[in-house]
């Protein structure tokens, strides 16, 4: 394991950190960031999500899909939590306290932005970190790939009706051509370039480029992280600031999103007596969010210093801590797997 990997939660703290001291120092730089726009897309946020989201992309074998009727469950529980369960519970939590429970603290235009930014989390899952979060748990790394690259693939059909259809739910205007080139840019294109550039190299000589590659990309795909992180913290460092409360109201339902949805996979993967390489990749993607896609769909349809920006940005600050948590759950009940 790399020392990013190891070091997770410390990079990201760190990264945090400086966006919110940035942001207040010269917050004159970050409005000039987010003036660099076109069609809506902030061009900054959209170049730092491409570097690392293609390396990432590059990782995905389609081939690997044939293989899918062999050990089907694991894949089954992945997509029926993805996209049948996780999108909805996070609608129904995110309506439940800021329309009811949290209603006297927030205004209704914000409160309705907050819902939007955590319904765009809960359609997007994992597809980047998901390997890191495979690797802490030791799990089989070919199912991973095959769980990724069959959820990238319905990603691409299926994140835009979800999301508008969630959002029409709540009352919230859905600007579709938006939301479409946003699916576009951050799930189709990068897929694209990622899977051409696999064929590409492998056809050379057989890997051995694609393995060299991969390992040139990574440094890359963590500066991207790491500055994609700064940047979205140096936008919202105000409201941070100023409002910790705002900060604390949307941690709450993403924390109970994010642990009730693992409880629910994870219990579903012992039922079905998968064994813990394929249960934990599992239910890590079912419980972590594509923030990236998230982040940056947000930015697109609400700007950048909206309610829904900064639900997707607190994502990213609960994510990382609440996932190495899970993590260390996983490896110690890794005994509950192996009564077969």
């Amino acid at each position: 394991m790399g020392i990013f990997e190891r070091y997770l939660t410390l990079w990201v703290g760190l990264s945090i950190l400086a966006g919110v001291v940035l942001g207040n120092l010269i917050p004159v730089l970050f409005s000039v960031v987010a003036d660099l726009e076109y069609a809506h897309v902030n061009l900054v946020v959209a170049l730092f999500i491409w570097v690392m989201i293609y390396p990432m992309m590059v990782q995905v074998d389609f081939r690997a899909i044939k293989d899918v009727g062999k050990r089907p469950r694991g894949l089954v529980l992945t997509l029926v939590v993805n996209w049948l369960i996780k999108p909805f519970t996070m609608a129904a939590l995110g309506w439940l306290f800021f329309r009811v429970l949290f209603v006297d603290w927030v205004d209704p235009q914000s409160a309705g932005e907050y819902i939007a930014g955590m319904i765009l989390l809960g359609v997007a899952p994992c597809t980047a970190m998901v390997f890191v979060w495979s690797q802490l748990t030791k799990g089989d790394p070919n199912y991973t790939l095959v769980q990724v690259s069959v959820n990238d693939i319905i990603m691409v059909f299926a994140f835009a009706p979800i999301a508008a259809f969630l959002l029409g739910v709540s009352d919230i205007h859905v600007p579709w051509e938006t939301l479409l080139l946003s699916v576009v840019l951050y799930v189709l294109l990068p897929l694209v370039a990622g899977a051409l550039t696999r064929h590409q190299l492998e056809r050379l000589d057989d890997g051995r480029r694609l393995e060299r590659l991969l390992q040139q990309l990574k440094p890359w795909s963590i500066m991207g992280l790491l500055a994609t992180v700064v940047l979205l913290f140096g936008f919202q460092a105000r409201t941070i600031i100023e409002q910790p409360q705002t900060i604390a109201l949307i941690a709450a339902p993403l924390l109970i999103q994010t642990y009730g949805i693992f409880i629910i996979a994870y219990l579903a993967a012992w039922w079905l007596k998968l064994p813990h390489r394929v249960a934990a990749p599992a239910c890590m993607i079912g419980t972590s969010n594509f923030f990236e896609l998230a982040v940056a769909v947000a930015i697109s349809l609400f700007g950048l210093h909206s309610g829904a920006a900064l639900a997707t940005v607190v994502g990213v600050l609960v994510e990382v801590p609440v996932m190495l948590s899970l993590v260390a759950v996983a490896n110690r009940t890794r005994h509950w797997f192996d009564r077969t």
